[in-house]
């Protein structure tokens, strides 16, 4: 069980002043583990910086131009892959029983497809099953991050710890056909309009979500073995 993909998942969430201070814990977490590079390390090293150091009210506008306005960055992993199809909605239930027959019960208002929700997720599975899971879906994370990358975005970073932590590289085919797809300016209104103008699949239970800073800390700290693990906490602020 790794610790570091609880601490992505911290880094991932919604800037606010908790965040603020618990960033360079998660930090630390991931250079005690060390399982990243550490050139990667430093990368991540920057972002915290970045969250450590920077108004949080300019954290908090470019979190939400990034992941909650601009649908090519979603954080929801499946809307890359079904978009607001029926079969998102399946795929969703799929997940949400996966989530429980390993003991980790969601009780939020995020998306289980949400990547810090499936990050920590990962974090209370064996280190073989988390990186074959995550390999799964690498070439979303790689899309992702070539997209972070454009946009000279420090987020890159998490991105980057992400794909050398699955088990596989992403399959070009699937990387190519994702980069392929329209990568919207989420300034530009009409383009945002003419995206958003599906109305969002319903499925599953109401009650799921992810974890925000407060809670993952609270998680971090905890004593490993306890289950079931119950994540308790409002959707991010910045939608």
């Amino acid at each position: 069980m790794a610790r570091t993909y609880k601490a992505l998942a911290l880094l991932l969430t919604y800037p606010d002043p908790k965040l603020q201070e618990a960033a360079p814990y998660a930090l630390g977490e991931i250079i005690r583990e060390n399982l990243l590079t550490p050139l990667v390390t430093k990368a991540l090293g920057r972002l915290v910086s970045m969250l450590v150091s920077e108004d949080i009210y300019e954290l908090q506008e470019r979190y939400t131009d990034l992941f909650d306005r601009t649908r090519s960055l979603s954080l929801n992993l499946y809307e890359h892959v079904h978009g607001e199809s029926r079969d998102r909605g399946e795929a969703m239930v799929n997940l949400l029983e996966l989530y429980r027959s390993k003991g980790l019960d969601l009780t939020t208002s995020e998306l289980p497809d949400f990547l810090p929700v499936f990050l920590e997720f990962l974090s209370i599975l064996p280190d073989a099953q988390a990186a074959s899971l995550l390999g799964e879906a690498t070439h979303v994370l790689e899309a992702m991050g070539e997209r972070l990358k454009k946009r000279d975005s420090a987020y890159r970073a998490v991105f980057g710890a992400l794909a050398s932590l699955a088990a596989q590289a992403a399959d070009p085919g699937a990387l190519a056909a994702l980069l392929s797809e329209p990568d919207e300016d989420p300034n530009d209104l009409e383009v945002l309009d003419k995206a958003w103008a599906e109305t969002a699949v319903t499925f599953g239970p109401s009650d799921v979500g992810c974890p925000k800073a407060g809670a993952l800390v609270e998680a971090m700290q905890a004593e490993p073995g306890r289950t079931p693990r119950r994540v308790r906490a409002s959707a991010p602020q910045g939608v």
